[in-house]
């Protein structure tokens, strides 16, 4: 009787849906070597949030601090790297507040254990390239850490099921506008490449990095200061997108 299964469970199809629809990244002309680092994620925004979005967000970064530091201003190349961080580590900061602010409701209400996943984890060896690698996967990794806290506390009543979809909307928001952001960059960067190989007789400087069809996106990145500026703007965290589940 023991066998008997009344409810069929997960046994790896959903991690196999998840990667089918992978985003493929070319790495093939990147040269520089990698930390390689075991990862796991448990929740489904955590596991598609990193299919999505990491390997494409590294890709640019790459672009950004190995190719295009080779040809264009080197002053311009920092500032943009400087506003890829500031966005990161304010996303970061607020997913460390959501966290804290959980774990203190768990405290305040005698929660002693948070509900688990039933599907597979996603288990992986990712290649980090990059302190911008390494900073953008540690947001992934409290994304994923924050979600079955926010679904205890909503299995508990304690938080309504409109402020989790709140909460959980406005985060996953700010992470997924850090890749964007960065692809937005490497796009300009990539433009004003292709501007000067034109002038210089060479083509096609950045053809490793944004993916066909994001063109659109990046129209406020023509000229460096353009570029900077909108980085300044990706720097901002609004007030609304940071509901904090303490408050």
């Amino acid at each position: 009787m023991s066998d008997i299964e009344i409810v069929k469970m997960d046994r790896g199809s959903v991690n196999a849906r998840i990667l089918a629809k992978e985003t493929k990244a070319d790495f093939r002309r990147v040269e520089a070597a990698s930390l390689k680092m075991p990862t796991r994620f448990t929740s489904a925004e955590g596991k598609r949030f990193f299919v999505r979005l990491f390997n494409t967000q590294q890709l640019n970064a790459h672009f950004i601090s190995v190719i295009a530091r080779t040809r264009l201003d080197h002053d311009d190349i920092a500032q943009v790297e400087v506003a890829i961080r500031t966005q990161m580590e304010a996303v970061t900061e607020n997913l460390n507040k959501a966290i804290d602010g959980a774990e203190a409701l768990f405290k305040a209400n005698g929660i002693s254990s948070a509900a688990t996943y039933d599907t597979v984890p996603l288990d992986v060896q990712v290649g980090v390239l990059s302190s911008s690698g390494r900073r953008f996967l540690e947001v992934l990794g409290k994304l994923d850490q924050l979600m079955p806290l926010l679904q205890t506390l909503e299995i508990h009543e304690v938080i309504s099921a409109q402020q989790v979809d709140i909460q959980r909307a406005g985060l996953k928001r700010q992470v997924r506008d850090v890749a964007n952001g960065t692809r937005n960059f490497a796009m300009g960067l990539r433009r004003r490449m292709n501007a000067m190989g034109g002038r210089d007789g060479v083509d096609g400087a950045g053809d490793d990095v944004a993916p066909e069809g994001a063109a659109e996106a990046a129209s406020a990145i023509g000229e460096p200061e353009g570029a900077i500026a909108h980085g300044a703007d990706l720097g901002v965290v609004e007030k609304r997108d940071a509901v904090q589940i303490g408050e």
